[in-house]
């Protein structure tokens, strides 16, 4: 991963583990220790799921950039999918405030996308490939020299 990937990955990840943090804080002065179990897992859930996103797409990127959009497409809509998926499963649970969880795992997908947006937009991305195939020689003139 390069650097300037890292970067814009840590941009999303902090401001997504701070909402986390808030939640669990919320949760435990609201639910209690189980409210504060659920935001926790909530956030870490979120963090985990979008994480491994942005590594998968940045990796085909690399292997595949014509796949790039619409993998991007296809991976945002299966991680909203599999989000819903353990909303659903972890409804009933005894383990931890399953509203508690379902609120922290909004609210963190909503910061974890506007933080990645942000971090988009205030990337420095090049139009030019600096690493080209071009060994450190002349440009060559493929025109006509007339």
């Amino acid at each position: 991963m390069r650097s300037e990937e890292s970067r814009a990955l840590l941009h999303t990840v902090v401001p997504t583990a701070a909402a986390g943090a808030i939640a669990v804080a919320i949760s435990g002065v609201v639910a209690g220790g189980k409210g504060a179990i659920g935001a926790l897992v909530g956030a870490l859930v979120v963090i985990l799921f979008m994480g491994v996103g942005v590594v998968v797409l940045q990796r085909t990127a690399k292997s595949l950039p014509q796949l790039f959009q619409a993998m991007g497409l296809m991976l945002y809509t299966t991680q909203l999918l599999l989000l819903f998926v353990f909303v659903a499963v972890f409804k009933d649970t005894t383990l931890f405030n399953p509203k508690a969880f379902a609120a922290t795992l909004i609210a963190t997908t909503l910061v974890w996308m506007a933080a990645q947006a942000r971090a988009h937009m205030k990337a420095k991305i090049l139009y030019v490939d600096p690493d080209s195939d071009d060994k450190g020689g002349k440009p060559e003139n493929t025109g006509s020299s007339s």
